[in-house]
């Protein structure tokens, strides 16, 4: 649903609110009508479906997440600009598993778009360092780990944080490994 639908259902129910409260002086229907023009202004700032989502995320139903996700076909008209940055957000989350490469762009829209929770910010930017350390970008998935854990304050994340590390601190298999066969090739 558009985002100015629910502003407009909102100023409706407003003043069918203030016409029961007014002209038929029916006090406790008028504010019953008028509380309720509270919820499509709260979903006007949060979308019913990214808080459906972010409710599925929280039980790790990844496909039922994405499923809600999917609901909101153009973003831009369907949210506020506020909550562009968590549509991107849930995606890369819901994709991170099965799709790995398409999650490091969305994340940097994300970011682009902006996170207001730390920890949303953290995570986004630690899903980035495993881009860049998987695609061989070590410096930058470093300077990425760094700033993980400088915004993950409430230590939910050090962990993840500091198995990535120690992945880094690994040597590369292609520089290190040596195939016994491949250097035997020459003699055959």
């Amino acid at each position: 649903m558009n985002k100015y639908i629910k502003i407009v259902i909102a100023a409706l129910l407003i003043i069918a609110g203030l016409y029961l409260m007014i002209f038929t002086r029916s006090l406790g229907w008028g504010i019953v009508v008028f509380l309720l023009a509270a919820l499509p202004i709260f979903l006007f700032f949060k979308n019913e479906y990214i808080l459906l989502a972010f409710w599925q995320l929280r039980k790790q139903n990844m496909q039922k997440a994405a499923s809600y996700l999917t609901g909101i076909t153009n973003y831009q008209s369907q949210l506020h600009k506020s909550q562009y940055g968590y549509f991107h957000y849930l995606q890369g989350l819901t994709l991170a598993q099965d799709h790995p490469t398409k999650v490091e762009p969305l994340m940097k829209k994300a970011l682009e778009y902006g996170l207001n929770m730390k920890h949303d910010r953290a995570m986004a930017t630690l899903n980035l360092a495993v881009g860049a350390i998987s695609k061989g970008r070590r410096q930058e998935g470093q300077k990425l780990l760094e700033e993980a854990k400088r915004l993950d304050t409430a230590g939910m994340m050090t962990d993840q944080i500091k198995m990535m590390k120690d992945q880094l601190k690994m040597p590369t298999m292609q520089k290190h490994m040596h195939n016994p066969n491949m250097r035997q090739r020459g003699k055959f």
